[in-house]
């Protein structure tokens, strides 16, 4: 070969090297440089033994039910005696008007606190307190109540106009995430409800029945009946709360917004005896001894702006309440979701009992091979 050709392509190999190293150096930046945006997008997943150890506590599910169920039963029975006693009460003047309070007091125990405290109870709760062997089984119901609740919500959109709850253009996206199987959408999108339209329509329906029990309590001058309206203006707004979130908080947390419910009728039937306004009166000395009419006018008012301050305010740690516990679990579930669970050991038997059945068949095979 002529040295001038020769040369030519010993350049021609050096800028061919060059030019790969100049690639691969190239291709090595990238791949350093998506590896670390990949680092940066998705740090390392918290595990299920992670998850255990931070957010999830020792729970006697047993014990959560038996309480609640002890407290519904408290309510329930507290509410029907106060109707009864009522009943009686203006038989006793009247009969017929006995029947007719009678009648109302069964409606009212009927359509203002049974049917609530059946919708409560037949609505969904997320199951957040797992442990390495109920995870996956949790995750997997966690993923279908949100999908019926995204339903709840679409299809309450759809058809009822007006109410403004649910902020349309976060429903429409969440209807085609919905369609499309996307479950990450399906979250970000009930994320963004729940922080937005949704937060602000459950104050507005906490403040509306703190007004009620408020009003209620100023306008009843009997402890039993301010108690009675007490309890089920209250039941009212757990129940519309569950039913806009489309979710209930769990057995132990509602065991735990009952029994606040019964500590709320205490109070008001409390109250209600103390006769705060008599008090007051008889502080204010010969300022009204003289004006007896003017003195008990002073008095009714002074009770019942107490006690529908009061009542109204316990209606309101009522609503916040629910709204903590149910706000809480929904954010521990989306935690609960992205977590790596590892293998349980009903995976781990499933694998062994697969690994011998294949074993066997393959025993079965060498025996057919050796009788042949």
């Amino acid at each position: 070969m002529p040295k001038k050709d020769k040369d030519k392509t010993v350049k021609n190999v050096a800028e061919q090297a060059a030019a790969q190293q100049e690639i691969n150096a190239r291709i090595q930046a990238e791949a350093a440089g998506q590896d670390g945006k990949k680092d940066k997008q998705d740090p390392a997943k918290m595990t299920v033994y992670d998850y255990e150890q931070r957010y999830s506590k020792r729970e006697n599910v047993k014990g959560a039910r038996l309480l609640l169920g002890f407290a519904v039963g408290v309510i329930g029975v507290f509410l029907f005696v106060v109707l009864l006693l009522l009943f009686f009460k203006v038989y006793d003047i009247n009969e017929y008007a006995g029947y007719g309070v009678g009648a109302v007091c069964l409606l009212v125990y009927i359509f203002i606190f049974i049917v609530p405290l059946v919708k409560i109870f037949r609505t969904g709760y997320f199951v957040t307190n797992v442990n390495a062997y109920t995870a996956r089984k949790a995750q997997r119901h966690n993923k279908k109540l949100r999908r019926e609740i995204a339903k709840k919500i679409i299809d309450f959109t759809a058809k009822v106009e007006g109410v403004g709850w649910y902020d349309s253009e976060t429903v429409g996206k969440l209807a085609i995430s919905l369609n499309a199987g996307d479950n990450e959408g399906i979250k970000n999108n009930l994320t963004a409800l729940y922080n937005g339209s949704v937060k602000k329509t459950a104050k507005q329906l906490i403040f509306k029945a703190s007004v009620k029990s408020a009003m209620y309590s100023a306008l009843s001058q009997t402890s039993k009946i301010d108690s009675a309206l007490v309890v089920l203006v209250n039941m009212q707004l757990i129940k519309d709360l569950v039913y806009l979130y489309g979710f209930r908080p769990s057995d132990a947390k509602l065991a735990k917004i009952f029994i606040r419910v019964i500590q709320n009728a205490l109070i008001a039937y409390g109250l209600g005896g103390m006769q705060i306004g008599n008090s007051v009166v008889r502080t204010m000395g010969g300022a009204v001894k003289g004006i007896p009419i003017l003195g008990t006018a002073i008095a009714a008012l002074v009770d019942s702006s107490v006690q529908g301050l009061t009542n109204g305010t316990l209606t309101t740690v009522i609503g916040f309440q629910t709204l903590r516990f149910m706000t809480g679990e929904y954010k521990l579930q989306n935690i609960l979701d992205g977590i790596e669970v590892a293998q349980t050991q009903e995976e781990f038997n499933e694998a062994c009992a697969e690994l011998e059945k294949e074993l066997k068949k393959e025993r079965k095979g060498k025996k057919a091979v050796s009788a042949a």
